[in-house]
């Protein structure tokens, strides 16, 4: 069985701590994954409120695992695909992906 670290706070492993980490392949989903429920909740709050609207909880946690069922799986892919060193790095490399994409889309605003 392979170990695993769930980052259960904001940025708590130092980088020497990452390294740690991996050089005893032990796992850690960073807290970028680990934290997004709430993140999540408080957007389809906001489109609930946008839309005058509301849905029933069943509705609310259905997006909610979801959205975070996709967004493991994503991370997942990138970090096997592109051999990247562990979880946090391909969950950085996925944003910095569609951060340029949105910027390629959309162009710089003033």
């Amino acid at each position: 069985m392979r170990s695993l670290v769930v980052e259960a706070a904001n940025g708590p492993t130092t980088v020497a701590a990452d390294e740690a980490l991996t050089e005893r392949d032990i796992q850690v989903v960073p807290d970028i994954l680990a934290n997004a429920g709430g993140v999540i909740v408080s957007y389809l709050e906001w489109v609930q409120n946008a839309q005058e609207f509301s849905w029933p909880l069943e509705t609310v946690n259905a997006e909610l695992e979801r959205r975070i069922g996709d967004a493991f799986d994503e991370t997942i892919e990138q970090y096997d695909t592109k051999g990247l060193p562990d979880l946090r790095t391909a969950a950085y490399t996925l944003a910095l992906e569609r951060t340029a994409k949105a910027h390629e889309y959309r162009g710089l605003f003033p």
